[in-house]
């Protein structure tokens, strides 16, 4: 059997306020191609299907027509779990629907862990699947009175394991011959690599688990989440398959993957990382105002399908006199479009009035960079108060899921 993890397509999503539409279709196109030319049984997609709770139209109509084409396709099944970015109600909405169509959904966790497992068969072989949602610190965790902000930390920590647990069990109790257990999660598990286009609610040490907190009963853990494809602690079986296409600047140079899963005799054969064509080139250029120039005439020179994206940084000894105006003037004529233009150790500006002067546009600026500049204004050392990353973060996610 074979099985295709993905994750984390934030249909919708834009990046510097530039719509990434065609990416996405592209990829989806790619995808469908995939899995029809490998014969592909069986697509996990672990969460953040949708970049915001409420998506577009055009979003939902990406969607919507990836689904309906793959049924020309080979693949038997579909598995789609709601991510953080996800509402619960939209990835459920048409759950009779798609059910009929082979399509699972599952977009939020429930009292009953049978709702979150899925026996799923190919020929003579079957596969379970743990589809466990993001889990939403209501959903699975009962606040006391009285307590404290590491006691409500911990208790988040231990109903995540037990979920796991729970569902490990549940998995294991009809588990029959030549059967796979698949977990599906989107969280963040320690020792992860993060990226500036992830927002994680507990980024400290609460409500993070470890990779060995999951159950042996799973052959392989297709987490979501992450945008940078990744082992965790070592264990090739524990995996992000990372988003498909470049979320942030930050991930330039990240080479984008899907994981392949083949099952033989009860057991996850073999696992391999299956590279995703770079839909668009996104490019960073550094260095003094004619360095940056000249790369982006040689960037002008590669002439790719869709138009190409560049981020600035100029050298600090070099800004007087120069800046964002100079950069767009001299690439007016180039077929590229520069999303940013920013000074290198941009720290050195004093405050965030400054900063917000120095740069082109307030929408540059992430509400994380926004948060940490102000905590440096005022003189608070956030990183060695985790609690209140978290509370930032947990106030953050309630703002964009409103």
């Amino acid at each position: 059997m074979k099985i295709l993890h993905t994750s984390d397509w934030h249909l919708g999503h834009r990046l510097h306020e530039q719509s990434q539409h065609e990416e996405q279709f592209m990829f989806l196109n790619w995808l469908q191609e995939y899995i029809n030319s490998h014969e592909i049984d069986v697509l996990l997609v672990s969460g953040d299907v949708f970049d915001t709770g409420v998506p577009s139209n055009q979003s939902l109509k990406l969607y919507y027509d990836f689904l309906i084409n793959l049924k020309s396709t080979n693949c038997n099944h579909i598995v789609i779990t709601g991510g953080n970015h996800d509402a619960p109600g939209t990835i459920n909405a048409p759950k009779e629907l798609l059910q009929a169509l082979s399509i699972h959904v599952v977009g939020k966790a429930t009292e009953n862990i049978e709702e979150e497992i899925l026996e799923l068969k190919i020929g003579d072989e079957k596969v379970i699947i743990a589809a466990v949602p993001y889990l939403r610190d209501q959903d699975i965790r009962r606040a006391l009175a009285g307590e404290s902000f590491d006691e409500l930390g911990e208790r988040y920590k231990t109903a995540l394991k037990n979920h796991f647990q729970e569902a490990a069990n549940y998995c294991e109790s009809i588990k029959t011959q030549k059967t796979s257990i698949i977990a599906m999660g989107h969280l963040f598990v320690t020792g992860g690599t993060t990226s500036e286009s992830e927002q994680t609610i507990y980024v400290g040490n609460l409500g993070n688990i470890r990779a060995s907190d999951f159950s042996s009963t799973f052959d392989y853990v297709a987490l979501g989440h992450l945008h940078r494809p990744q082992i965790i602690d070592g264990n090739p079986r524990i995996r992000y398959s990372g988003s498909p296409y470049i979320l942030s600047i930050s991930e330039v140079g990240q080479t984008k993957n899907i994981i392949l899963l083949e099952t033989e005799d009860e057991k996850v054969a073999t696992i391999e990382e299956i590279s995703i064509p770079k839909f668009r080139n996104i490019a960073r250029v550094s260095g003094i105002l004619s360095e940056c120039i000249s790369q982006l005439v040689e960037l002008d020179k590669e002439k790719p399908e869709l138009t190409q994206w560049v981020e600035v940084i100029l050298d600090n000894s070099d800004q007087a006199g120069f800046g964002y105006s100079d950069i767009q003037k001299a690439s007016e004529d180039l077929d590229l479009e520069v999303l940013k233009v920013s000074f290198k150790n941009e720290r050195n500006i004093n405050g965030l009035e400054k900063l917000i002067e120095n740069t082109q546009h307030i929408k540059e600026l992430s509400p994380i960079e926004v948060f940490k500049l102000k905590c440096k204004e005022q003189n608070f050392d956030i990183d060695s108060n985790p609690e209140i990353w978290d509370a930032f973060f947990e106030i953050l996610q309630t703002v964009k899921e409103q």
